[in-house]
């Protein structure tokens, strides 16, 4: 599945209570809140480099190769080791509090977070849609 590409935020379900149980702090939940975010997935094979882009210039870049071990980092700064999977290509990750979901689907990306067993049926949806990389501009 390709997942190259740029995406911009478009909505979600469910954030509040999600951030809230995953322990992100205050001002963190305030900045994320109807946020703006543009990820940018660059892939070759199995290696990926997944950036969000947040307004103010802030970014987060998570590495990694499919079926390896690598350095991640959660929406809220917290360093972590995790195994990225491929899954009937959508590609899942196991982050600290919850496990991380993403597929291409009618040219979105769609993400979606399912917290583990400590709120099992809490979810967060996340979908971003696409465009034409010209048509980018990235938050200064």
């Amino acid at each position: 599945m390709a997942f190259a590409g740029k995406y911009e935020f478009e909505g979600d379900e469910n954030y509040d209570d999600f951030v809230k149980k995953i322990g992100l702090p205050g001002d963190k939940i305030e900045m994320g809140r109807n946020c703006k975010i543009v990820t940018e997935v660059v892939q070759n094979g199995n290696d990926f480099t997944w950036t969000q882009h947040f307004p103010g210039g802030r970014t987060t870049t998570n590495t990694f190769t499919i079926g390896q071990e690598a350095d991640m980092e959660t929406m809220g700064g917290k360093k972590f080791k995790a195994t990225v999977k491929m899954e009937d290509g959508k590609i899942v990750a196991e982050f600290p509090n919850y496990r991380h979901t993403a597929e291409i689907c009618g040219g979105k990306l769609v993400e979606f977070l399912l917290l583990d067993l400590i709120c099992p049926n809490s979810t967060h949806n996340t979908t971003a849609q696409t465009e034409p990389r010209t048509q980018w501009t990235i938050p200064a």
